[in-house]
Order: C-alpha cells, then sequence, then structure tokens
C-alpha cells in the first residue's frame, strides 16, 4: 500500500471538541452581545451624547451609592458601639462581592440594562421583567424620598419649611433640574455626576481624613453597648447600615453607555464601591473619634457637631447642609438616568411599552419623563397626605425590590457558571467566580432579611402586581410574532 501523502489526522478528544465547542459558542455570545451593543448606539450622533469614560462612570457609581444617609449613619449606629465598625467592614466585603460579580456579568453581556439582561438571558422574559419592574419601581418611588430628605438640608440654606406648599414646590424643583440634565443629552449628565461628586467628596474627605488628627480614643465610648452578644451587637448595626451600598449596579445598568463597556464596567463599579468604602469607613471613624460618645448617640447632625469640634464655632451644620445637598442632587442625576435604562432594555425585547425603548440625545427620555411625573405625583401625595401613610409604605417597599434584582443577577451568574457558560476552561477562575457569586447571593439574601417583615411581605404584593403587566405585554409580545 501506497502513501498518497494525506495524513489521517486522529479524531479530537471528547473534552477537546466540547472545549472547542464552547469556545466558539462562548465567542458567538460574545459577537451577539457586540452586535446588540452597537445596535443601541446606532442613533445618529448628537453633541449632546457622549459615551462615559471610566472616570465619569465611576463617579455615577459612587454617587447613587453615596446619597444624604451617610451625614446621619454615625450616630445611627453609636448606640451599638464601635462593634458596628465590624458590621461595616463586613457588608464592604459583601458588597464587593457584588460589585465583582456584576462586573463578570458586564464583561460577558455589556448591555444597558445590567440585571435585567443577566436574568433574561439565564432564565427566560419573566424573570428579566421582574428585575426592570423592581428596578425601575424602586428608582421612582427612592427619587422622591430623595427630594424630600433633600428639602430639610436646603432648609438650612434657605428657609422653606415653613409652608408646606413652598416645601412641596422645592422638593419638585431638585426633582427637575437634575431630570433637565438627562433630557439635555448624557454629556451634561457625567458633567453634572463628575462636579456634584467632586463637590460632595472634598467636605466628607475633610471630616474623614482631617477628623483624624483630632482624633481622641476617649470619645468612642465602649466597644459595645449593651448587654446583648457582640453577633446580635453585629446584626443590629448591619440592620441600618446594609443599604448602605445600594447602587454597586449603576455602572451595570448603564453599561451602553459606557465606553468599553466589557473593561470599564467593572473596573468603575470595584473603583466606586471601594471609594465609597473609603468615605463611609473613616467617615465614621473620623466622627466617633472627635465626637464624645454620649452626645454622638443623641445627635442629629453627626458630621456638623464633628466639624464644629475640629474648626471651632458653628457653622458645621451650614457647610454640612451643603455638602449633603449637593450629595442627594448628584445621587438624584445619577438615579434619574438608571430609572429609564432598565425600561429601555426590557422595551427593546418587547416586555415594556415600546415608547421606553427610543433615544434621544443618548438618553431613553420617555423613562425619564415617566419617572419624574410619578415621583413628582408622589411627592406632591407626600406633602398632601402629611407625615403617615402611603408614602412611607412606598419608601418601605423600596427596600426589598431594590434587592431582587440583586438576587436574580447573582443567580444568573451562578446558573452560568454550573452549567458551563462561563469561565469553561480556566478551572482556578471558575473557583474563584462561583465563591465571589455564592458570596454575592448570600449578602443580596441578607439585604433581603434586613429590610425586615413589613417591608418583604408589601415588596412581594407590589412585586406581584407586576405579574399583570407581564401578562399584557407578553401577550401583545406573542400576538406581534404570530402576525
Amino acid at each position: 500500500m501506497h502513501d498518497t501523502g494525506t495524513a489521517i489526522q486522529p479524531a479530537p478528544a471528547p473534552d477537546q471538541e466540547e472545549q472547542r465547542t464552547e469556545r466558539h459558542a462562548e465567542q458567538a455570545d460574545a459577537e451577539q452581545a457586540e452586535h446588540a451593543e452597537q445596535a443601541e448606539h446606532a442613533e445618529p450622533g448628537s453633541r449632546h451624547a457622549r459615551r462615559f469614560g471610566l472616570p465619569i462612570a465611576t463617579c455615577l457609581v459612587m454617587g447613587n451609592i453615596i446619597g444624604g444617609g451617610i451625614f446621619l449613619l454615625p450616630a445611627s449606629v453609636a448606640p451599638f458601639g464601635t462593634i458596628s465598625l465590624v458590621a461595616f467592614g463586613v457588608l464592604t466585603a459583601g458588597a464587593i462581592a457584588l460589585a465583582l460579580v456584576f462586573g463578570r456579568l458586564a464583561r460577558r453581556d455589556p448591555r444597558t440594562g445590567g440585571p435585567y439582561v443577566y436574568a433574561r438571558a439565564a432564565f427566560g422574559d419573566f424573570a428579566g421583567f421582574l428585575a426592570a419592574w423592581s428596578y425601575w419601581a424602586t428608582t421612582w418611588v427612592s427619587n422622591a424620598a430623595l427630594a424630600v430628605a433633600a428639602v430639610g438640608y436646603l432648609d438650612v440654606l434657605i428657609p422653606v419649611n415653613d409652608h408646606r406648599w413652598t416645601a412641596c414646590l422645592a422638593a419638585l424643583v431638585l426633582q427637575l433640574l437634575p431630570a433637565l440634565a438627562n433630557l439635555a443629552g448624557t454629556r451634561y449628565v457625567g458633567a453634572v455626576q463628575l462636579v456634584a461628586t467632586v463637590l460632595k467628596f472634598v467636605p466628607l474627605l475633610l471630616v474623614a481624613i482631617g477628623g483624624l488628627f483630632f482624633f481622641d480614643s476617649a470619645n468612642l465610648g465602649p466597644f459595645q453597648a449593651g448587654d446583648g452578644s457582640p453577633v446580635g451587637a453585629v446584626s443590629a448595626s448591619a440592620a441600618i447600615l446594609l443599604f448602605s451600598y445600594l447602587g454597586v449596579e449603576s455602572a451595570a445598568v448603564s453599561a451602553g453607555e459606557v465606553r468599553d463597556p466589557r473593561r470599564n464596567v467593572g473596573r468603575a463599579t470595584i473603583l466606586g464601591t471601594l471609594g465609597a468604602a473609603v468615605v463611609y469607613l473613616l467617615g465614621t471613624l473620623a466622627v466617633f473619634g472627635t465626637v464624645a460618645h454620649d452626645k454622638l448617640v443623641g445627635s442629629t447632625a453627626p458630621f456638623s457637631d464633628a466639624v464644629n469640634v475640629m474648626f471651632g464655632g458653628s457653622w458645621g451644620g451650614t457647610a454640612v447642609a451643603l455638602a449633603a445637598l449637593v450629595s442627594m442632587v448628584g445621587a438624584l442625576n445619577g438615579w434619574t438616568l438608571l430609572s429609564a435604562q432598565a425600561p429601555y432594555a426590557a422595551a427593546r425585547d418587547g416586555l415594556f411599552p415600546a415608547a421606553f425603548g427610543k433615544k434621544k440625545r443618548g438618553v431613553p427620555t420617555v423613562g425619564v419623563v415617566v419617572t419624574v411625573v410619578l415621583a413628582s405625583l408622589l411627592t406632591v401625595y407626600n406633602y398632601t397626605a402629611g407625615s403617615s401613610g402611603v408614602f412611607e409604605s412606598l419608601v418601605l417597599i423600596t427596600t426589598f425590590t431594590a434587592t431582587v434584582p440583586y438576587l436574580l443577577a447573582t443567580a444568573a451568574q451562578i446558573y452560568f457558571l454550573v452549567s458551563g457558560q462561563g469561565e469553561r476552561v480556566n478551572r482556578a477562575r471558575l473557583t474563584r467566580d462561583g465563591i465571589l457569586a455564592g458570596i454575592a447571593f448570600g449578602f443580596s439574601m441578607w439585604l433581603v432579611a434586613g429590610s425586615g417583615y413589613a417591608a418583604v411581605y408589601q415588596g412581594v404584593l407590589f412585586l406581584f402586581a407586576g405579574v399583570l403587566v407581564y401578562a399584557w405585554m407578553a401577550a401583545r409580545k406573542k400576538r406581534t410574532a404570530t402576525h
């Protein structure tokens, strides 16, 4: 028998063939996501639309994580003693794990929508809709709550609380200004976010770092105040601090507006979360060390008290009120953008009304307008109905609905890893990502538990109300597909 010159190649081993097939599938997924990303930006160029670079994306994350709550946090956890700093450390670890998971998910699928995109890719339309519905509800209710809280700080600078309707008008203006920045285009959203983040972090870092030079350990008080167990004290203080890190998903939700999202979304999420963590931890420690514990427990303005101790006089209240107001306006600017992104992504898939899926100047304008209208109506209701009622109930509901997208997104990451759709070749990376996803899922469950029975009960009812909306939109989508 003569050799014809054509060598017969051995058949590839089953595991090699499987790896090759998986790599092709992964490449196809990446190309599909890339095409979808490009389709998102098929809108004609506009000088008002500009994709965010890493600095702006990082500011978006930091600005949305840190609203106005930081200015009361030290006094809120002071009754538990300095052991509350341990709770902060544990929460920071959980938040960073969640941030890393969002970074991995965004690298896999860098489209606008964040948790919605991941949940739908893993579990189908219904899970994706629940993520979008709960996230959207969280944003517009939270915007109303932020605006109402910001009026309290504005009143220190300009008396507006003397009359109910003056305060209401001030709250509406505080919502409208960030909305106008959003409607003007992503270029202006980014500029406002950058300026607001810088202006808010200068005074916060002044107290956080400067306060260390005035630090007196005698002010710290007991490590654990009260008679309970250390674990109970950590859990109790953690329940107050749990929602300090809501907003870590900001860059992932706006991935379609970020330049080179596969690379920058993950980096912005980590940098933003770490930046917020540094400010939280150093700021709380500095206030603990400058304000006597017995005074801090009853303080209504702990950062103001710290500034007054550091520099003397009584101007600290004005300075902190100004910083808090800037902080909240920056948070409103960022959350207004996010409020339109999840509905935008769902609308493009036929799960939200089509009007939500249109962009102008890089911004889903209908989503922004509808969000501002709903938040404004809720704000007016708040000032009409008084200090108790539906407004407080809705704010309580958001403490639960905010965590639903986290649970679905981390569950999606676990699904991708276990089903072989994650890092299929590098087993060490697979193990690392699996551990991170498990920690992030546990952290999300902790957020749900920390929101309380009432929030979970009312939040589930609100979530199920969305089922009717899904039924309507899914039926329309089906009818359109068959014609």
